[in-house]
């Protein structure tokens, strides 16, 4: 019998619910709703198969940091795909991409202080820390250009080196 996991499905419902209370204080459009939503099922699916193949049953104190700041950027994500139709809260981006960002240095020590420290938190909060600047290099490609995107690409530009050069999925030292 499979184990519900229910810290992925709660970062979901949160999602939903951000996205609700963005809707009601900013005016969140379709398109806002459609990628935030997105955004949040696909981090349900990839971080409940992340926990499934690690073996675990349920988020350390640190990945809920991080799936807090999931659920921020998912915010971050549905007010930029609405920048494209008209103009957004610029307050309220910046307070959720900030407040994202400080919990960036949250979850680290969480995972050390509790010692729960995992390749799973590990490339959770880097793949968090990616998308967000990912979104917030597409919303600044509007004023300053396109070629801001490749700041926020360098990531999977890696990821897609690695699957041409093995080699580059090698492990790399731990360094704080």
């Amino acid at each position: 019998m499979r184990t519900v996991r229910t810290g992925p499905v709660i970062g979901l419902i949160a999602q939903l619910m951000l996205l609700g209370v963005l809707a009601g204080s900013v005016g969140l459009g379709v398109a806002g709703w459609l990628a935030g939503a997105a955004w949040g099922v696909a981090t349900c699916v990839i971080l409940s198969r992340g926990l499934a193949r690690s073996g675990h049953d349920r988020l350390g104190p640190a990945d809920r940091v991080t799936l807090t700041r999931a659920t921020l950027v998912g915010g971050v994500t549905a007010l930029v795909a609405d920048a494209f139709d008209r103009s957004v809260s610029v307050p309220t981006l910046v307070a959720l991409a900030g407040v994202a960002l400080i919990l960036d240095a949250v979850d680290g020590w969480v995972a050390r202080r509790t010692e729960t420290v995992s390749g799973l938190g590990a490339l959770f909060d880097m793949e968090v820390d990616a998308f967000l600047i990912l979104v917030l290099s597409v919303y600044a490609a509007r004023t300053v250009g396109g070629w801001v995107i490749v700041i926020g690409a360098a990531r999977y530009a890696f990821g897609l080196a690695g699957q041409l050069w093995p080699w580059m999925h090698a492990s790399l030292p731990t360094r704080y």
